[in-house]
């Protein structure tokens, strides 16, 4: 610090403004805050020195513990504040200070993610190189995503971020205080799909029912996906996309669209383990679990009937745009060499 203020001070006596200081010296991460502050000190006192302070003197973050704090943090960066603070025998809030204040670091989540393997990475990156070929701009606009999701009864909560201001816990009604958890919630698994221009009604699989090949076709693919392909393209090609559960990649369910000669996405061409390349799951049913789950439900007919009147409110320029996203997403995998795509 005192070698960035001694130049800041010397280009100053040779008649330079801060914002031609700041141009000389932006290489050598000197920001216009300190430019400022070095000129007006030397004005004021004539010298670079600190100024006399009042108060007792720091004995706690001092430069000594801001250098052991870094050191240990760059050998291994998970590190728990509270068990740093019972280390160093100092408060948690004087450790999150250094962290934070002094040393601008930023306490981040560990997030949940996909596993990829090997061999997952290497298919995810053939794969997409492949997709990306094949899936122009103007083909990416007919290709309709479709996904399964389970939805429960249940509200889903997030304990990081739903907070309730109030002096006291006392103070808080009871059905805001608790998020009430039922052992086993009833569900119901929900089928759609989307695609620029449009989107497919939901479809409900009836409770005790397993999707697999046969259903699938049934209360899907004859049900839904046969006509909704009829009334939006006509005669006009168009493609579908799904993902690699069994129910899909089964013979009998890719041999349903040679039959009915519907270009589809095989189970040879899209990638493994890859719901950050599905808009349904990137984009979403993230936006219709937050609507439909915010509260609980009584029911499942009550559950179906939100899950309805929700997914007709989301605007189409939502689903277009996550639809457009998927060629960028094919990009960013194919960059990442098959890893992870989402910071």
């Amino acid at each position: 610090m005192e070698a960035k203020r001694s130049q800041i001070l010397e280009i100053f006596r040779a008649e330079k403004s801060p914002g031609e200081i700041l141009k000389i010296l932006q290489s050598k991460n000197v920001g216009r805050k300190l430019i400022y502050r070095t000129i007006q000190r030397y004005k004021e006192t004539g010298s670079l020195k600190d100024r006399a302070r009042s108060g007792r003197p720091r004995n706690v973050r001092t430069r000594e513990l801001k250098a052991k704090l870094k050191k240990r943090i760059v050998r291994n960066p998970q590190r728990s504040m509270r068990k740093m603070s019972r280390d160093f025998g100092i408060s948690s809030r004087s450790i999150g200070r250094v962290v934070h204040d002094d040393l601008g670091l930023k306490s981040l989540k560990r997030r949940k993610v996909h596993m990829l393997t090997k061999a997952i990475r290497e298919k995810r990156l053939q794969r997409s190189r492949c997709l990306l070929s094949r899936a122009g701009q103007s083909v990416v606009n007919k290709i309709v995503f479709s996904d399964e999701k389970l939805f429960t009864i249940q509200e889903v909560s997030n304990p990081q971020n739903d907070r309730i201001i109030s002096n006291s816990v006392q103070d808080i009604p009871e059905q805001l205080r608790f998020t009430p958890r039922r052992q086993k919630p009833a569900s119901v698994m929900v089928w759609g799909g989307i695609f620029a221009d449009s989107r497919t009604n939901l479809i409900f699989v009836p409770s005790g029912v397993k999707i697999n090949s046969k259903t699938y076709r049934e209360l899907i693919l004859d049900a839904e996906v046969k006509g909704f392909g009829c009334k939006n393209f006509g005669n006009t090609s168009w493609t579908f996309q799904q993902d690699g559960a069994p129910a899909h990649t089964a013979n009998a369910t890719q041999q349903w669209f040679r039959d009915q000669k519907i270009d589809f996405i095989s189970k040879e061409e899209w990638p493994p383990s890859s719901p950050d390349l599905n808009p349904m799951d990137y984009s979403v049913w993230s936006i219709l679990k937050q609507k439909v789950c915010a509260s609980s439900h009584a029911n499942i007919s009550s559950l179906k009937a939100c899950l309805q009147r929700e997914w007709l409110k989301i605007p189409q320029d939502h689903f277009r745009r996550a639809v457009y996203q998927f060629r960028t997403r094919l990009q960013a995998v194919v960059s990442k060499k098959g890893g992870y795509i989402e910071q």
